[in-house]
């Protein structure tokens, strides 16, 4: 192992979601894996004691180390360094709803993101929450990418997910299909594809092919569907993004695109709202998925399922999205100098 002065490996601080669900135990499974700590240096922020009672169900003799800052972390495969808020009392039932599971997960989220803003971390990898609990907690956020908007003071970002052969961008998300028709604008639609491209670009695209969802069946077929709402809401923003020397295609009708990038034709898919996008995702295999939230100051990866508290608690769960959440948070993350190391 390098010494602290050397290495460069990025700190990836991995929040522990909501306690009464799978993520105690998705987390301890992955970081008993030699590749994670080839890779980063993992940081959970959570709870020490719902880590060690995961860490009893899922088997794997790892050892948690109990910390009130990073200083502290050993970063050595066999121990698990968590930043311990001491939140979630011993024996909390997995499984239920809970409004202390659904504060903790408020809370890791809130001190992984200081960690980050003051250089503590380099990247955010979340385990999954309930927003069910998260709003029981008085939290009202529809989920953990508008959670991070406002704790970074971030006004838009944009909910990216990637799974094999398929990388798919959100213009709306959250919000009802109707909600979501009068939100979509040709403003909204450039900003998208454009933090889309440059997340690509930053990843080693040098020049993404980006395919743009319609939003009625068949894209319209030239007025034939709907109420012209390619032509005024999509159309205006493809034209200036390919004004701009990129390669944007479209609006395509979403039928056939999903399956054309599947096939290595685009590079990124743009949807218009979120069933568009997440049901193709999901199709390949949710152990596979990874959320990226485009736009913020700090880099966050998560895992692309819930919390299923139906096998919570069983040590069953698989923790393939978190190892692949934690590979793309590496890949994303600032690299590190060795003087800064």
């Amino acid at each position: 192992m390098m010494s602290a002065q050397q290495d460069t490996r990025p700190i990836v601080a991995i929040t522990m979601g909501d306690a009464s669900g799978i993520g105690p135990e998705i987390i301890m499974k992955a970081l008993a894996h030699e590749a994670t700590y080839a890779a980063c240096r993992p940081l959970v922020v959570g709870d020490a004691t719902r880590l060690r009672e995961a860490g009893a169900i899922v088997g794997g003799g790892l050892e948690v180390n109990a910390l009130e800052t990073p200083a502290g972390a050993k970063y050595q495969r066999g121990t698990v360094d968590c930043i311990d808020l001491k939140l979630i009392p011993a024996g909390h039932p997995f499984g239920q709803l809970s409004t202390i599971s659904g504060e903790g997960a408020y809370r890791y989220i809130e001190r992984a993101t200081r960690l980050v803003e003051a250089g503590e971390a380099d990247a955010i990898c979340t385990a999954p929450l309930s927003k069910e609990a998260l709003h029981a907690a008085g939290h009202k956020y529809p989920g953990h990418t508008e959670l991070l908007a406002h704790l970074t003071g971030t006004p838009e970002v944009s909910m990216m997910l990637v799974a094999p052969k398929l990388r798919v961008i959100h213009v709306t998300t959250h919000i009802g299909l109707m909600d979501a028709i009068r939100k979509i604008e040709p403003g909204l639609v450039e900003r998208v594809i454009a933090r889309g491209h440059a997340t690509l670009v930053k990843s080693g695209i040098a020049d993404p092919r980006i395919g743009v969802c319609g939003i009625n069946p068949h894209a319209g077929e030239n007025g034939l569907f709907g109420q012209g709402e390619e032509e005024q809401k999509i159309i205006p923003a493809v034209e200036k993004c390919v004004a701009k020397g990129w390669k944007v295609t479209g609006p395509l009708p979403a039928d056939t695109l999903f399956f054309r990038a599947a096939r290595g034709d685009f590079d990124l898919v743009v949807a218009m709202y979120h069933d568009q996008g997440h049901g193709p995702v999901k199709v390949m295999g949710l152990e596979a998925g990874v959320n990226i939230t485009v736009g913020l100051p700090v880099i966050r990866t998560s895992v692309d399922h819930g919390t299923a508290f139906d096998i919570a608690g069983k040590g069953i769960a698989d923790d393939g999205s978190l190892l692949e959440a934690l590979r793309q948070a590496v890949d994303l993350a600032p690299k590190r100098r060795l003087a800064a190391a």
